[in-house]
């Protein structure tokens, strides 16, 4: 055995103490075993199969009557496989036991069961391997014949056909195993003579030849962790893939068996050749557990003639020739780490516990690993080696514990490197970022401050620390750079506006910004670009605000956000503001108001030059007459005001129709002209002007005759104020004199003399239109009518009988009335008016909020109330225009009387004939407005009826008297 291999013992050896097992191991001849399924499996000579339980209780059945020679028990099912005879002599056959169901006697229902047949005699079987899957089984033979069973085992769909034959040599088969290469079966074959590989179940089967050595029967195994197949002989061991031989285990000495537990191998060897003994008790065999990742030994004892090695339950029980089975008993993983501390193996820890663990537990055992290993290392004051231990603890051991025990000057090298590990696993704080940066700076690592910040990898620190720190130490490219790299743009331009005062070219990397940025960055350093640089800052300004910086024309900054930053640079926000009003007429109120306040405050305006004056005034103007223009009236009143332009005031004034403040204006400027002008200009909207305008010229004490003269003239044409009322307000001007008001005086009698003359004329007209009505009423009431019209008022023909008279004086042909008509066709329009009038006023009567609302905003208040009552609104009981006019007809009967006189003459109505009553309202004409009033049968003969025609009947059933007796009816 190689002497550098390191020996350990990670494994305690227990004998299993048990009576009743010892007496079965003892006197059972055990031929197979196997594990699996939290049990041991024997096999005994008899064809008995015995099942250890972990309390160490047994039960078996009887699986074969003659012999049994090999058990297989699968990992991942609890499928147990056999081979045995039933009868001497005859062929092994195979038997697959479901151990999860029993049949009827308790035993182990059996699947499947086949005879190994290949020629004519039968031939003992040396090795069985199953497939997991459980579609291949592979039994090898003594005689070197490898027969494959296909099929589906779990359920028993196995062909009975006999085995395919694999392989055949003289040499018998030692080993077999399955492993599992993606869709390829593999198939590894161990001879005493050869090792082989064959690929099953891919489009071609094919046979690798991987060694021309081969191994002692059970000198085979196959492991559990990658499927290497590893196989012993005297030498070494050696692993084999699918396809070519691997790495060797200098591990010597005659190998027995081969076994595998977790990530072990098991090896059972003697040291010599086996003596020709038949007492096995005193042949000493070596159980070797050897750990193939980690290159060592794990553990090495000697034992009396091994013949089983099984693994169960976390545990190897080892199965000795004189009936006496051990258990190795693996050490927690913590003793073991104890052990190798105190010899001071912390590799050989570190790569223990990563081949034995992974997930959070090994982490765990790892971080303790390195922690102890870094501080061994720091205490022999190797700081480079430590450093490199504490590194691999970084996520899990506090960073502030190893920053302060290299936090020494002679140490910076190596803190630089375990800080520049934390930033690479992203675990880094700003304080971690601040202390290495100080640490390249302190160092004068320009190189690796450029490897640290100026790199194309994914930076992963805390950005605004670094930058921060290479400011502070005035390494401002390097800042600039990962300023610009991680899109810190508000850092970026402090650097080169606060330390390097390159405005020009923060002004260009604001112009590559995109657009919300650009809007939030000129928000912010705009009144410094704009002082240092006032055109060009203009111009980007004029470009964002107008859309040509945006993805689209919608994407627009709003001007009135920027206004604040030329606070210093007045000129520039003219231009400013101008280009936005003229490509942007819909801009805020505040755009407006500020350009006007430019406009007139006009600093670089020579107020010496007239034409400049005239200019300011000019665009002052057409900014305010603008249509487009959106601007605050009372803000810009204001502004007007305290820059006392008189324009600009006048013009709000006329804009907001406030004529008196105008004229007021003018007051306080004493501007006569001014006054004058104002009301002449305004006074039609509002002839309260010349009043105010009189009564401001009255009290003044300077001449102002001329103005009193004219507005006087006013006031007169459009009677404006009574004379009384002007001649108080001269009363208090000593200018005023006489001569003053004389014309006016003088105008004002005639008028109202005149006035007067009209309204009498007027009166005694109303008067005798009165009279007239009431006469013509009381006619009607008390006298008969009579008619003598002599032609049809609608046909102008001469008028015949049977013949209609109205009230009214007008007479029809009872033909020219068509339908059943109650008035006079002709006067009924008229009559229709003045209902309507009628209606209207009573209408009115009772709309009293209208009477007083025409009062409070009518000038003259009299003639409102004189309205009134001219439409007797006022009056208790208004006149009732009486029912519809019944015509009257005069109807003779021929048969009754002879000639007549002529038609219509000499008919009138009866004076008290169902009069109604007729109280009309005064100075309206009903002589021609008024309805048939119903007069009743005419009983007796009226003036001037002729007497050529006799009575006749007439609707109502009358009887007329006398010749030209007539009536008529309503």
């Amino acid at each position: 055995m190689s002497q550098q291999i390191r020996r350990f013992a990670f494994f305690d050896k227990e004998l299993v103490r048990a009576d009743a097992l010892l007496v079965m191991l003892q006197t059972l001849n055990i031929q197979a075993a196997t594990s699996g399924h939290q049990k041991l499996v024997f096999g005994d000579a008899g064809g008995v199969i015995h099942f250890l339980e972990r309390n160490l209780q047994n039960y078996g059945f009887q699986a074969y009557a003659f012999s049994l020679t090999h058990l297989y028990q699968l990992r991942f099912s609890n499928i147990l496989v056999s081979v045995g005879s039933d009868e001497e002599g005859i062929t092994p056959c195979v038997k697959v036991w479901n151990l999860d169901k029993t049949d009827r006697n308790g035993a182990p229902q059996i699947v499947r069961s086949f005879k190994v047949l290949y020629g004519s005699k039968p031939v003992p079987v040396s090795q069985i391997c199953v497939h997991e899957d459980l579609n291949y089984i592979a039994v090898g033979l003594t005689n070197g014949n490898v027969l494959l069973y296909k099929g589906d085992l779990a359920h028993d769909r196995f062909s009975n056909k006999p085995g395919k034959l694999l392989f055949e040599c003289g040499a018998p088969v030692t080993g077999l195993a399955f492993r599992q290469d993606g869709a390829e079966t593999v198939l590894f074959v161990a001879t005493t003579t050869s090792v082989m590989s064959f690929f099953l179940g891919g489009a071609r089967e094919r046979r690798e030849e991987l060694d021309h050595f081969g191994c002692e029967l059970g000198c085979a195994v196959q492991s559990e962790v990658d499927g290497t197949f590893f196989v012993g002989r005297t030498e070494c061991l050696y692993g084999y893939e699918p396809e070519a031989r691997g790495a060797a285990l200098g591990l010597e000495g005659e190998k027995v068996k081969l076994a595998w537990f977790r990530n072990y191998l098991i090896v059972v060897h003697r040291e010599g050749k086996r003596p020709d003994s038949i007492d096995n008790s005193k042949v000493t065999t070596h159980v070797t557990i050897y750990d193939v990742r980690n290159k060592f030994i794990v553990y090495a004892q000697a034992f009396n003639d091994v013949l089983f090695v099984l693994s169960e339950w976390g545990t190897v029980f080892v199965l000795c020739g004189d009936g006496k089975m051990y258990q190795l008993v693996e050490k927690d993983f913590q003793s073991k780490l104890d052990g190798l501390f105190k010899k001071q193996l912390y590799d050989i820890a570190i790569n223990l516990a990563k081949s034995q663990y992974s997930g959070k537990e090994g982490s765990d055992f790892l971080i303790d690993i390195y922690t102890a290993y870094a501080e061994h290392l720091y205490r022999k004051s190797n700081y480079d080696a430590a450093i490199q231990q504490y590194i691999k603890t970084i996520g899990k051991l506090e960073p502030s514990y190893v920053i302060r025990k290299f936090l020494d000057s002679q140490r910076i090298y190596n803190l630089t490197d375990y800080l520049q590990a934390l930033h690479e696993r992203e675990l880094a704080d700003k304080h971690h970022t601040t202390l290495l940066l100080n640490c390249y700076t302190k160092l004068k690592r320009v190189d690796k401050l450029d490897e640290f910040i100026m790199t194309d990898k994914n930076l992963n620190f805390d950005f605004a620390t670094a930058i921060q720190v290479c400011r502070q130490a005035s390494y401002f490219k390097h800042a600039l750079y990962l300023a610009a790299k991680v899109e810190q743009h508000d850092l970026y331009l402090k650097i080169q506006l606060e330390d390097l005062k390159d405005y020009h070219q923060a002004l260009n990397y604001i112009t590559r910004l995109p657009f919300h940025q650009i809007e939030e960055n000129l928000q912010k350093y705009g009144k410094d670009l704009v002082n240092e640089m006032p055109d060009m800052t203009t111009q980007l300004l004029m470009d964002l605000c107008s859309g040509r910086l945006g993805r689209n024309d919608s994407e627009k900054a709003k001007a009135e956000e920027y206004i604040h930053i030329f606070v210093n640079q007045l000129p520039s926000l003219t231009k400013f503001l101008e280009h936005i009003v003229q490509t942007q007429p819909d801009s805020p109120q505040q755009v407006y108001d500020t350009l006007l306040e430019l406009y007139l405050r006009s600093e670089n305006i020579d107020h010496a030059d007239p034409k400049a004056i005239k200019m300011r005034e000019q665009w002052i103007l057409d900014l305010l007459k603008r249509s487009t223009t959106k601007y605050d009236e009372y803000h810009a009143m204001v502004l007007m005001q305290i820059y006392d332009f008189t324009p600009g005031i006048l013009y709000l004034y006329e804009q907001a129709k406030q004529y008196h403040q105008i004229v007021q204006y003018y007051m306080e400027k004493n501007a006569y002209a001014g006054i004058i002008e104002t009301c002449k200009k305004h006074g039609s909207a509002d002839r309260s002007l010349w009043v105010s305008a009189l009564t401001y010229f009255a009290g003044k004490e300077e001449d102002s005759r001329a103005q009193i003269s004219e507005v006087l003239a006013h006031i007169d044409k459009h009677n404006l104020l009574p004379p009384l009322m002007v001649i108080d307000a001269l009363s208090h001007n000593s200018n005023a004199t006489l001569s003053v008001i004389k014309d006016y005086i003088t105008r004002r009698l005639e008028s109202e003399n005149q006035s007067i003359q009209e309204d009498e004329r007027s009166i005694r007209t109303f008067q005798e239109q009165t009279q007239k009505m009431r006469a013509d009423i009381k006619d009607l009431k008390t006298q008969a009518k009579i008619f003598q019209e002599m032609k049809c008022t609608n046909c102008k023909n001469s008028l015949e009988l049977p013949a209609v008279h109205f009230l009214c004086g007008h007479s029809y042909h009872q033909s020219c009335l068509v339908g059943d008509v109650d008035e006079c066709t002709y006067c009924a329009p008229e009559r229709k008016k003045v209902e309507d009038i009628v209606q209207s006023q009573m209408q009115t009567a009772e709309q009293h909020d209208l009477f007083f609302k025409q009062l409070e905003t009518s000038s003259n208040r009299f003639s409102v109330v004189a309205d009134y009552f001219g439409r007797g609104v006022f009056a208790k009981s208004l006149a009732r225009i009486p029912a519809a006019s019944r015509r009257s007809q005069a109807a003779v009967s021929p048969n009754l009387g002879g000639s007549g006189g002529a038609p219509g003459s000499g008919v009138r109505a009866a004076p008290n004939a169902n009069r109604q009553s007729m109280d009309m309202p005064p100075m309206l004409d009903l002589t021609s407005a008024l309805g048939p009033i119903d007069l009743g049968v005419l009983d007796r003969p009226g003036p001037g009826i002729g007497g050529g025609m006799g009575g006749g009947r007439g609707r109502s059933g009358g009887r007329g008297g006398g010749g030209g007796g007539g009536f008529i009816n309503s």
